[in-house]
């Protein structure tokens, strides 16, 4: 198809309109700014290091002791390459406004990204717990095999595994874009500020929504739907616990809702589907139906 001289002059012309909306100064315009990190390249670093906790489900060759090391080496050089472009980019950026006073400053995204790749080990001790956490818990699945290839919920624990990481280094926007990526794939929501114990297991998954304070314990399983939220949001900047503490072995069924930073559901515990809690409840209770709500609730 060939562009005419009147479809081309209306396409100039369009361009200039665009153009010009830069010129109002607003937030989204950004031009003066430092580059921003490219989200694009942030998700093929998250890939390449899924690639290697993963190696042996993901790999294209066969695979031995002989070779495990190179192929390991060609997924965290690319990694590396990528995340620590990428880190400096938001430190960079978060330095150029003061957006935060308490990151690290420019120039640390070796040392963080050297610092996650020695994490790895310890993640793919906890993903092992994980994976096996949805074995024992789904009488549905097959295999580990399975479970890796197959459920959303290790996708997503995989990355907010993975990004919480980087959160506790304080890297700015970067472990938020990861766990969005995995929040759009998955539907499942976990913020990457989230403490999460090992053999964590979310069932089926969407839907799911853990916040920022939030404290998940050892061995506990989560219902698609399940959100554990705040009561209220508060001004920018407070560093309050928002979000509930699920002690270990906790079951919380479909589409319970558990909110405020003070709530505590105690070791053992199990929560039925549906049910709203804005109060802490001991070790051991079974709550099921739609939970009372205290009376005063001036402590919000």
């Amino acid at each position: 198809m060939v562009t005419t001289p009147k479809q081309y002059r209306a396409l100039e012309e369009a361009i200039d309109s665009v153009a010009a909306s830069y010129d109002r100064g607003e937030p989204i315009d950004n031009l003066e700014s430092a580059a921003l990190p490219n989200r694009q390249r942030c998700i093929e670093a998250l890939r390449e290091l899924e690639a290697v906790l993963y190696m042996g489900f993901y790999a294209t060759r066969a695979l031995n002791r002989d070779n495990l090391r190179h192929a390991l080496a060609e997924h965290l050089y690319r990694a590396h390459a990528l995340l620590v472009e990428q880190i400096e980019r938001a430190l960079t950026y978060q330095n150029w406004y003061g957006l935060c006073e308490e990151c690290p400053p420019p120039g640390s995204g070796e040392d963080i990204v050297i610092g996650l790749f020695h994490e790895i080990p310890e993640l793919r001790r906890l993903l092992n717990t994980d994976l096996q956490a949805a074995y024992d818990g789904d009488p549905a699945a097959e295999s580990i095999e399975e479970i890796v290839f197959a459920y959303p919920s290790i996708h997503a624990i995989t990355t907010h595994r993975i990004a919480h990481v980087l959160h506790r280094a304080r890297v700015p926007m970067i472990p938020r874009i990861l766990s969005e990526d995995a929040h759009g794939k998955t539907g499942i929501d976990l913020h990457p500020g989230a403490t999460i114990g090992e053999r964590f297991f979310i069932d089926h998954g969407t839907g799911v929504v853990v916040g920022a304070t939030a404290v998940i314990g050892r061995n506990v399983k989560l219902y698609q739907g399940v959100t554990l939220g705040a009561l209220s949001v508060p001004r920018r900047g407070e560093r309050i616990k928002r979000h509930p503490t699920l002690e270990d072995d906790v079951t919380v069924y479909a589409h319970a809702t558990i909110l405020g930073g003070d709530t505590v559901i105690g070791r053992g515990s199990v929560i039925g589907g549906n049910v709203w809690l804005i109060e802490s409840v001991a070790p051991g209770s079974k709550v099921f139906g739609r939970a009372r709500e205290p009376e005063d609730d001036s402590g919000r």
